[in-house]
Formats: C-alpha cells, sequence, structure tokens
C-alpha cells in the first residue's frame, strides 16, 4: 500500500445520500437501517466526487499486473449491515473498490496511517475537521451544481496553494500585516522553499502516475495524456516566484499555473472544468462549488474557527 495512492472517502462524497441523510434526521436509526434495507437493490447515485474517484480508479490501467497504482477505501460511519448498500453500488457502477471499513456511529479515519492513505474526503465537516486537527490530509467535499461530461476519459485537478500545497506560513502575514507586506515578505523568501502543506504528499503521489503515463507515451507515440494538473492561485506577481521555487524544491510538478492576483477563481474554474478542486478558503468555494466539484481544506489561519455544523 505504501507504494500507491491511496484515497479513503467517505459514502457522503461518493454517493447522492441525501434521501437517505433526511431519513436518519428525521425519523432516527431504526428508521434509517430499516429503509436502508428496503432499498438494498437501489443503486445510490453519484455523489459529487464520484466523477474524480471513477476517472482516477481508471488510470490503473497503467498499472503493473496485480499492484495497482491507486487505491480507493470507502471510510464510512455506517455499520456493515447499512454500509451492505454502498457496496452493491459501487458494484452496480463497476467501480474498482474492493476494501472498506465500517464502525458505526464513529469515523474511520484515524485508520489513514496504517492504510498510508494521502486524502480522505467526506461530506461531513465534524470528520474532516477532526482529522485535519491529527495532522492528516483530508477535505470537506461540498455540495454542487456540477454534471459530468462523459466525452472524454481525462482527470483535471486542481489545487490552491497556500494552506493546501504549501502551509500557511505566509497567509499569516497576509491576514496580519496586509498585501503589500505579503509582497514584500516573498519577495525577500522568494528562493526560499516553503514547508509542505496538507495535500503536498498527494500531489506526490498524483506525480508518480503522471511519471507512468509519460513512459507509457514514450514507448507508445499514441498514447494520450489523461492526467493533467493545475494551481490555481490568488497570488501574483512577484509573489509568484516563491511558488514555482517552493514546487521545483520539493520535487514535484504541475501542468499549468494560473497566479489570479485576485480575480474570481470561479470564472476560471468554469473554463478549466477540473474534475475537483482543493482550496483553503471557504469564500473563493462558494463561485467554484457552482462550476466543478470542489473540496474545502480546513487548514491553517483562514479556518481558525470551527465550521458549523451541515
Amino acid at each position: 500500500m505504501e507504494n500507491r495512492l491511496v484515497i479513503g472517502i467517505a459514502s457522503s462524497a461518493l454517493f447522492d445520500l441525501a434521501a437517505s441523510d433526511q431519513v436518519f434526521r428525521d425519523q432516527g436509526e431504526e428508521e434509517y437501517r430499516r429503509y436502508q434495507e428496503e432499498n438494498l437493490e437501489i443503486p445510490l447515485d453519484p455523489g459529487v466526487a464520484f466523477p474524480f474517484i471513477r476517472r482516477l480508479l481508471s488510470l490503473n490501467d497503467l498499472s503493473s499486473e496485480g499492484d495497482p497504482l491507486v487505491e480507493v477505501i470507502i471510510l464510512s460511519r455506517n455499520d456493515p449491515d447499512t454500509g451492505l448498500r454502498v457496496m452493491k453500488s459501487v458494484e452496480h457502477h463497476g467501480l474498482p473498490i474492493t476494501r472498506a471499513i465500517f464502525m458505526q456511529g464513529k469515523s474511520p479515519y484515524k485508520f489513514m496511517p496504517v492504510l498510508h492513505m494521502s486524502l480522505f474526503l467526506s461530506a461531513n465537516p465534524t470528520d474532516v475537521n477532526e482529522a485535519m486537527a491529527r495532522n492528516l490530509p483530508a477535505g470537506q467535499v461540498l455540495p454542487s451544481n456540477y454534471t459530468e461530461d462523459d466525452g472524454d476519459s481525462d482527470l483535471r485537478i486542481a489545487f490552491d496553494f497556500d494552506g493546501v500545497l504549501a502551509d500557511d506560513a505566509s497567509e499569516r502575514v497576509m491576514q496580519a500585516e496586509g498585501l503589500d507586506s505579503f509582497h514584500a515578505h516573498e519577495t525577500a523568501n522568494a528562493v526560499t522553499p516553503h514547508s509542505p502543506g496538507p495535500l503536498h504528499d498527494f500531489l506526490k503521489q498524483v506525480n508518480k502516475i503522471q511519471r507512468r503515463e509519460e513512459a507509457k507515451r514514450a514507448s507508445d507515440p499514441t498514447y494520450r495524456i489523461r492526467l493533467h494538473v493545475s494551481i490555481v492561485t490568488a497570488r501574483n506577481a512577484p509573489s509568484h516566484q516563491r511558488a514555482v521555487a517552493s514546487l521545483k524544491a520539493w520535487g514535484v510538478t504541475v501542468n499549468d499555473a494560473f497566479f489570479l492576483g485576485g480575480i474570481d477563481k470561479g470564472a476560471v474554474i468554469g473554463v478549466l472544468k477540473p474534475h475537483i478542486f482543493f482550496d483553503d478558503q471557504q469564500g473563493h468555494l462558494i463561485s467554484t462549488s457552482q462550476v466543478a466539484p470542489s473540496v474545502h481544506v480546513p487548514f491553517g489561519i483562514v479556518n481558525s474557527q470551527p465550521l458549523p455544523e451541515a
């Protein structure tokens, strides 16, 4: 497992559980259990993170025999009985997911380190906050109006920089002293790499798959690259230089970088059309979640206050 990109995903992120959650909230656990049993053979509809997971798993066609590049594990608060509908839905949709952890009423994120997970995705903000509080990389998948385009097999992943790929040291300067001081600080430290942030390892693992794609294309010129990675950040010149230097120092790469200087990210994300976008600031995600699956990474100073329950 340590040589694979391993992602843990809650059923709330993978499937649309709106109807199930409403039963649980309105009628309690026993009715919820009865509801899931009665609907056992009715597959759950895809959720917000479904396109990302499906496309990511499709890259296992680059794997060596018996050693997949990508492993996705269901992490669920359901007990095994009520979780059976989730696994039947996985099978119905043809997802090659065979591993799951079901813990009645408890989030299994504590098992992330032993399973070598680079990311945990859930629609439950409490579970995500608790994971992040223990320095485990996690993100809350937000509701979205996104409709998947099935016209290609590409996978586009987009990241914010500060508080996502990098730590929030520079963001602290921004929050305390303002934009001019931020630019001055970044210019003075232009060749000093940032410390890695919560999703640094996830990008590193994604880069391994990209290198496998490059090797495939080298041996087969007809092969078309499918995995694309972008940074979409509010940074602009002169602060862009330190971000680029940090990526190089970490030994990670991206295909594209958008240094927007305060331009609304939603407009750019709407054209870029990533299958998932990670940002640490909820204000940015209001617009992006309307046009793309968006994930809030509750890290650093901008998330110093607890998130409200969904």
